[in-house]
């Protein structure tokens, strides 16, 4: 590993705790907590392939 991206480790990082929170979600019986984190899990992961596409089409990757 050459470089570290770290907008990438923020996505990733961003990704576990919307994970985390679909988990605390399920543990509290709670359905919109669980429903927020899904969609929280949803935009990030979203965000994250959109910006790896981005970069790749730039060279940057």
């Amino acid at each position: 590993m050459k470089n570290i991206k770290w907008v990438f480790v923020l996505y990733s990082i961003a990704a576990v705790a919307a994970m985390c929170g679909i988990g605390i979600g399920v543990g509290m019986r709670s359905i919109p907590v669980a429903i927020i984190a899904i969609l929280a899990l949803i935009f990030v992961m979203g965000n994250g392939f959109k910006t790896k596409k981005k970069m790749r089409e730039q060279g940057v990757l």
